[in-house]
């Protein structure tokens, strides 16, 4: 496999993350399920506003992780704060997983999938008011889904689908975002869509954290980059992480760097492993 990867020196929106406490603390982390550890001794510091490519091989721990800060999980060993305080569920941070565990033939529409989004704020009454139906309408045009909203989820492509459940997660008006492949199965226009909305969302002050497979995707937009597996193997921009033997350390394989110009190409060879 050989993947593209530009050499960028400015962050996803041409300029540094803003100053400030960190959006998210993780102090030496470990977590599993059951009798399995997962992973171990995690530390990390996410500013705010920062746009954050996470990149690991499956199996890696990224989910747990992304669980681990929702409050969803809870850590064997040290913890996570959230803008200074013990992650918890709530509306502050939005998950977005890679697969999601839907009746496709339930009768439910765009623009309901995406209130539900609104749910941890509608407070007690919990039921939507004008504004909330503002919010979702927006998040609806912010995806490019506005002409979908009463459209049934299951006649929806896999595509669509996926940027209605970006939509859901951004109607709840989160500080954070995680983002696990937000982009799969969906096509190179609406790709650069998406990550022009992230990048204005992170102006605006919004974290985000996306699990990714395209190295070269996360090089050119991203501010920072987080390696894992099992344990963090380097965390950084993307010019000083994406190199040869953090690489390696991180998918345990033998992968090539190759440097032409400002251009870096990752050559992978399955049948060559690295190991420790």
């Amino acid at each position: 496999m050989v993947t593209n990867v530009e050499n960028v020196q400015a962050g996803a929106n041409g300029m540094s993350p803003p100053a400030g406490p960190p959006a998210i603390e993780v102090e030496h982390l470990s977590i599993g399920y059951h009798e399995e550890q997962v992973l171990r001794d995690i530390d990390l510091s996410v500013t705010k506003g920062s746009l954050v490519g996470l990149i690991g091989p499956n199996g890696s721990g990224k989910s747990t992780l992304f669980k681990t800060m929702t409050g969803l999980l809870q850590p064997w060993s040290g913890r996570v704060l959230i803008n200074g305080r013990p992650g918890k569920p709530g509306p502050d941070v939005a998950y977005v997983p890679q697969t999601e565990t839907v009746d496709w033939s339930f009768p439910v529409t765009a623009g309901q999938v995406v209130m539900m989004g609104r749910y941890p704020r509608l407070g007690i009454i919990r039921w939507p008011r004008a504004r909330d139906h503002e919010v979702v309408a927006h998040a609806l045009e912010q995806v490019g889904m506005g002409n979908f909203r009463d459209r049934q989820i299951g006649q929806l492509s896999g595509g669509q689908r996926q940027r209605v459940f970006l939509a859901r997660a951004l109607a709840q008006e989160p500080s954070i975002l995680l983002l696990d492949e937000p982009v799969s199965g969906v096509d190179a226009t609406t790709q650069h869509q998406i990550f022009e909305l992230l990048d204005k969302l992170c102006q605006q002050g919004v974290t985000t954290i996306v699990a990714s497979h395209d190295l070269s995707c996360v090089a050119q937009r991203f501010d920072h980059v987080l390696l894992l597996n099992r344990t963090v193997h380097g965390y950084g921009p993307p010019e000083e992480v994406l190199t040869q033997e953090l690489l390696n350390q991180t998918f345990q394989s033998h992968l090539l760097l190759l440097r032409l110009g400002t251009r870096t190409f990752v050559v992978e060879d399955p049948h060559h492993f690295h190991h420790d």
